[in-house]
């Protein structure tokens, strides 16, 4: 057969719709990669790599003649900055109105304003991670694997939000013996909350995003000058670390800012932590990998609730026992380890997954075939 004295023919037959609608060589380098073809694979097609068996296949694609003037391939533009930058801002700013406006109010109206509050802030996240780099914009392909949040992984986003808001506070007053009432709307009512971490947080929406987009455009150049899987994935992992690092430390400095104005006692590297999680799984997430988030941050979350749920489990007659756990880690290092082991332990396991799965090439590919499972 004449696929036997030409393998690489044989290879776009089998890859015919790929090789048809790819743009760039690169396309076609990231569907092989995604389908396992490797470097090593390539040699057998008297190639030296994936990159160089992928010129072959576009070249011989017999496609009609298509800008000649274009050398190379080249990273596709996103947004311009200016449209998501602002809508980055957004989520910052709606909460320092919050909270001042929660500073100002007393009694039921403070209860009102808080719930507002938390409504427009989440309509702005929305708003935020529906452009730019921290968004999936121009990432959807056909098929069976879902670029979009999964809707469980989102509720448990904001659940963890949530328990840096008042977890601590609630779990420090069931250690003591309370709360004995609902939330009377006070300053801090039976239920003290913590007002620092959700203020850092939606301001380092600035940073995520800035974050993510040195990322995605790092990598675009990177890949497009690569000329073998490996060699990508080495240039890719440090910048991955980069980002990440960059991020904690910019979280890390709003924390400790917004509890000097706020005059709270708070931890800033269990905001951090958080941030970094968060971060971490929506880059997993806006490159396709959306399984692996979702199991983190569904783990990360059943920790914090169950400390919470063990303390008040304790109190009941002949169970003590079940609270001995949260009530060391609490007498050693206080309330906020419990959020900070939860949540760095959930950011470490997304970070190495992270690290294997972003540094493909495919992962930035947006028409690239994609495995049905990212596991």
């Amino acid at each position: 057969m004449a696929s036997g004295a030409d393998p690489v023919k044989a290879l776009m037959l089998r890859h015919r719709e790929l090789c048809e609608r790819a743009v760039d060589p690169l396309e076609i380098a990231a569907g092989l990669e995604a389908h396992g073809v490797t470097d090593r694979t390539a040699a057998r097609f008297r190639h030296r790599d994936v990159f160089s068996l992928a010129e072959e296949m576009y070249a011989r694609a017999g496609r009609p003649d298509e800008e000649e003037g274009a050398a190379g391939p080249s990273t596709p533009a996103g947004p311009p900055p200016a449209r998501w930058a602002l809508r980055s801002l957004l989520p910052g700013a709606l909460c320092v109105g919050a909270v001042a406006a929660l500073r100002w109010t007393t009694g039921e109206l403070r209860l009102v304003v808080a719930v507002l509050g938390l409504l427009a802030v989440v309509g702005a996240v929305r708003l935020a991670l529906g452009r730019g780099p921290l968004s999936s914009e121009g990432r959807s392909v056909p098929g069976p694997h879902d670029w979009r949040t999964p809707p469980g992984a989102r509720t448990w986003a904001y659940l963890l939000v949530g328990y840096a808001l008042m977890g601590d506070g609630l779990l420090h007053t069931g250690l003591v013996g309370g709360p004995d009432d609902l939330p009377d709307g006070g300053q801090y009512g039976d239920w003290p909350v913590t007002l620092t971490p959700l203020l850092a947080l939606g301001l380092s929406c600035v940073p995520a995003a800035w974050t993510a987009h040195l990322f995605r455009t790092g990598v675009g150049r990177k890949l497009a000058g690569s000329r073998g899987l490996e060699e990508f994935a080495a240039t890719a992992r440090p910048l991955l670390l980069g980002v990440v690092a960059v991020h904690l430390a910019a979280v890390s400095g709003l924390s400790v800012l917004c509890a000097v104005l706020l005059d709270e006692h708070s931890t800033p590297a269990a905001t951090a932590a958080l941030g970094a999680l968060l971060l971490i799984a929506r880059l997993l997430t806006v490159h396709g990998f959306t399984h692996a988030p979702g199991v983190v941050l569904r783990a990360v979350g059943w920790t914090e609730i169950a400390s919470v749920c063990l303390v008040f489990a304790g109190r009941l007659p002949g169970c003590g026992v079940l609270a001995g756990p949260v009530e060391t880690v609490v007498s050693v290092w206080g309330e906020h380890a419990v959020p900070l082991l939860a949540c760095a332990a959930g950011a470490l396991v997304l970070l190495v997954h992270a690290c294997r799965r972003l540094a493909l090439a495919s992962a930035h590919a947006p028409a690239a075939p994609r495995p049905p499972s990212d596991r």
